[in-house]
């Protein structure tokens, strides 16, 4: 097994402890379920990006039917139809599964798609042969997390509740940004609305509670390579 940062390890089983389900631990859990603001924002963020998807579609939807009268069916270009805004309603919250819980990431940008850097340090410490235990077997840390699972189903409730105000948006109100239109004119108390301002730029990460960037990180981890010099042994991670 090659060397691994001791302090890395610390750091990363030490979060992880949390997963494991004391009393405290639980609470901690609890502190850390999305916030509406956070439900809010993701809804957002996902409908309009579906909906940029589909908005440059040519095609036009043939709606009624041709009566006795000799009433005409009605022609509605797809980009503006009810049936645009249905399909992509059709599964948004179902599609907040794909998000993963980022923890080296403060705020709302803890949650995004793809992998954690936590969930791939870990990961990469297992191929090591370290043993990493999060209560749970190694094949399942790939699915849906508490958290994920709870803003899928805010997402739902939210969507169900305010319904009306997002085809409102849709039909009439679409030069303002969802999350404007809904979030802070319709669901959020004024206070309650920092997370729509939140960005993230690819560079801030937390540590131990702390806001570092990638060149401090680096600069750090040079300074661990140059301390552990011959005289000074690696410990191995499995005698902690």
């Amino acid at each position: 097994m090659g060397p691994v940062h001791l302090g890395t390890l610390l750091f990363f089983l030490t979060v992880f402890r949390v997963w494991a389900g004391t009393p405290k631990e639980l609470d901690d859990d609890l502190e850390r379920l999305p916030s509406k603001c956070e439900v809010c924002k993701l809804l957002s963020l996902e409908l309009q990006e579906e909906l940029s998807r589909t908005g440059r579609s040519r095609e036009v939807l043939e709606l009624g039917q041709v009566l006795d009268t000799g009433k005409r069916k009605r022609h509605i270009p797809y980009s503006v139809s009810e049936t645009r805004l249905e399909e992509a309603l059709e599964n948004l919250c179902e599609r907040i599964l794909d998000y993963s819980v980022h923890a080296e990431r403060k705020g709302s940008l803890r949650y995004a798609k793809g992998q954690s850097q936590t969930m791939a340090t870990l990961k990469g410490l297992v191929q090591k042969g370290v043993k990493v235990d999060l209560g749970i077997p190694l094949e399942l840390w790939d699915e849906p997390s508490v958290e994920v699972t709870f803003l899928k189903k805010q997402c739902e409730t939210m969507l169900e509740e305010f319904e009306e105000v997002v085809e409102d948006w849709y039909f009439h109100h679409q030069e303002q940004p969802l999350q404007q239109f809904l979030c802070k004119g319709r669901v959020l108390p004024s206070a309650d609305t920092a997370c729509l301002e939140e960005t993230w730029t690819g560079k801030e990460k937390i540590t131990d509670g702390q806001e570092t960037t990638e060149e401090e990180e680096e600069h750090e981890e040079e300074e661990e390579e140059i301390t552990e010099t011959p005289d000074h042994p690696k410990h191995d991670p499995e005698d902690l």
